[in-house]
């Protein structure tokens, strides 16, 4: 008889506030993200998704609350110790954040450039050019090296935003409504190269989206994101399961949302 694996919590939220203005964005938010497992926030359109997302990798400060990662409350510690597990994160935000200036290869190499590897320390040119090859074709975008991000359809921009991400190889990855204006059969692929990376990194991940189709296919773990809260969490099959009003409506708003962009 196999062994249940124990889970290891990785990232501990507790109490989190933000707020912008008069507007209360985060509430007293609670959510745990276990070691080596995808967590799929879901939640509708300027809930408040990507602004967790924001406080987790230090983008913006919470107003309060505690984040611990591998149980060190990070909020607490000095900016160059903060900055120690900041590196062991990476983003793949929801336009790509690809810069304009910059080819493909120049953008996959970016944090390597100026940051180093956050493990070993600063690194080769050389290395930095084989490392952003090896990261471009995990995606599928061998070739593309010398391309300008103007010269990409928007599924490719996504995949380059994902190298780039990869390429420093964190421990923890943060996607931001990843599959959001794409079509179908690009959201697949999309969502194939998110199993995939995380299965090569062996990476805890973070997924926001509005895409039910997309946090099934993904996901490990499902979390509902309302009124500034995180007000359940579950495995997928339990998750569908929950007698709440709220994720029935939700689901049933993303189905009609669905039909209608046919």
């Amino acid at each position: 008889m196999t062994e249940k694996k124990e889970r290891k919590l990785k990232i501990r939220i507790r109490g989190l506030n933000k707020s912008y203005g008069s507007l209360h964005v985060l509430k007293d938010l609670n959510l745990d993200i276990y070691e080596g497992e995808t967590l799929v926030v879901l939640g509708r359109s300027g809930v408040g998704k990507s602004v967790l997302l924001k406080q987790i990798i230090g983008i913006e400060k919470p107003d309060s609350g505690t984040i611990e990662v591998d149980g060190v409350n990070i909020l607490k510690l000095s900016p160059s110790k903060k900055l120690l597990y900041y590196k062991q994160m990476g983003m793949l935000f929801q336009g790509a954040a690809l810069f304009d200036s910059m080819n493909v290869g120049e953008n996959t190499g970016f944090y390597l450039r100026q940051h180093g590897d956050p493990r070993t320390g600063w690194i080769t040119k050389e290395e930095i050019i084989t490392r952003s090859k090896e990261a471009l074709a995990m995606v599928d975008l061998s070739g593309t090296e010398n391309k300008m991000p103007s010269d990409l359809s928007g599924g490719m921009r996504k995949r380059a935003g994902l190298a780039r991400l990869i390429v420093y190889r964190p421990d923890t990855m943060l996607f931001d409504e990843p599959t959001t204006g794409l079509d179908p059969i690009t959201a697949m692929q999309i969502n194939e190269l998110i199993k995939k990376t995380k299965k090569e990194l062996n990476a805890t991940s973070i997924v926001v989206t509005h895409d039910i189709r997309s946090a099934l296919e993904v996901g490990d773990q499902l979390a509902l994101h309302h009124d500034g809260r995180i007000i359940h969490v579950a495995d997928k099959k339990a998750f569908f399961q929950i007698d709440d009003p709220v994720i029935q409506a939700f689901i049933e708003n993303a189905s009609v949302g669905k039909r209608g962009n046919k």
